[in-house]
């Protein structure tokens, strides 16, 4: 694909960009509320964390077929479509006098950020020269993240007004508007002359890149269940050492901060020095911060390791949607960054898990030393396996 020399990403705030800040913002209006929607209906507290779950389940069982829609009916189809299930599953929500509709909605959910997600990161990787990938990705990343800060401040005010209830409207309102600004997309031109050859198949890229889903993709896993594992490593930690729940999440959401205010630098650095220039280092400082956790014992070491993990985390905005991008063939991309979204879904499903198995055999402190080896293990297959050097 020709791309124009004066490319500017300014181009993509509104149309590309828009979706994903308003999907993020959605997502983070609904997330705090949805267990105690289940608790209000008669869930206990298992189960009500059950439904939140499902949300992963949904994303996790539908990557591939997101991948076939996308590839079926264009980016730009496949992202509206996709807002058009997120805003059904906020009505579910709404109306749910149950728990099955909540679940249902969970699940529906779950679906509709796979196919966002996935369709999102096809779009940018066609529509951006190589040279400004990392930094759209990067930024694409980012701009979520920022939306699902923004979400739960957004839906505590509406829930003010409407009640508990109110956080699923603030969701169908936010994922209404991104749809209608994705149907202002372009369609892609290589999409016209990718569907006169022959169609792949997911069982055909998966046979032709088995080795980079291998190799590569055994990093990205483990990337992702060191990402996951940081989530629940904070307020698990705050509360071993005593800290308060207020404490806990003025600590939690300065890490997400700084998290949030590196996703460009490091995007930028990705394109004009190579993708191994960050994706090690991330992982080499998550590592060393989760290793070092059960090493503190008191609110200021706690605040500061934390805050590690937060940089570490945040200077690696991206770089899985990177990767997939950098290594997807141009015939079959969305079936390839399907199968590497399942396996970045395992992994974020499998990081949590792991974490529960050594804390249920042993302890929280072991667990979370566990955790930091796989961030160093992580380093060491992408440092085996990225190029230094942008392809």
């Amino acid at each position: 694909m020709t791309q124009p020399e004066g490319f500017s990403m300014r181009g993509l705030a509104v149309s590309a960009y828009g979706p994903s800040l308003l999907f993020g913002l959605g997502e983070g209006a609904i997330l705090p509320v949805i267990p105690l929607t289940a608790h209000d209906l008669g869930g206990s507290v298992a189960l009500a964390a059950f439904v939140v779950v499902l949300i992963n389940i949904g994303s996790l069982v539908f990557n591939v077929p997101a991948s076939v829609i996308t590839h079926r009916y264009g980016e730009r189809h496949a992202i509206v479509g996709a807002a058009v299930m997120g805003v059904l599953a906020s009505v579910l929500w709404w109306m749910a006098n149950g728990l099955w509709l909540l679940m249902i909605g969970a699940v529906l959910f779950g679906m509709s950020a796979s196919i966002f997600m996935l369709a999102r990161q096809s779009y940018l990787t066609e529509a951006v020269p190589p040279r400004y990938r990392a930094r759209a990705l990067s930024t694409l990343g980012g701009v979520m993240r920022v939306g699902v800060f923004l979400g739960p401040f957004v839906g505590a005010a509406v829930i003010g007004v409407w009640g508990e209830r109110g956080a699923y409207a603030v969701c169908a309102v936010a994922l209404v508007v991104a749809g209608l600004l994705a149907a202002t997309l372009e369609d892609l031109p290589t999409r016209v002359a990718v569907s006169d050859g022959p169609q792949p198949t997911v069982r055909s890229v998966l046979r032709d890149h088995r080795r980079t889903f291998a190799v590569v993709g055994t990093g990205i896993l483990l990337v992702a269940a060191v990402r996951a594992s940081r989530q629940a490593v904070i307020p698990l930690w705050a509360q071993h050492i005593g800290l308060s729940a207020q404490a806990a999440s003025i600590v939690y959401g300065i890490s997400g901060g700084i998290d949030m205010l590196v996703f460009y630098p490091a995007g930028r650095v990705m394109d004009l020095r190579g993708r191994r220039w960050v994706t090690v280092p991330s992982m080499l400082v998550m590592g060393a911060a989760l290793l070092a956790m059960p090493l503190t014992h008191n609110v200021i070491a706690f605040s500061l390791v934390s805050c590690v993990l937060g940089f570490g985390n945040g200077i690696g905005s991206g770089m899985v949607m990177t990767l997939g991008a950098d290594f997807s063939p141009d015939v079959g991309r969305a079936q390839f960054l399907g199968i590497w979204r399942e396996m970045s879904d395992l992994g974020a499903t499998g990081g949590p898990a792991l974490l529960s198995a050594v804390t249920a055999a042993f302890a929280l402190g072991p667990a979370i030393a566990v955790s930091g080896v796989v961030g160093l293990v992580a380093a060491a297959v992408l440092w085996r396996a990225v190029p230094p050097k942008t392809r």
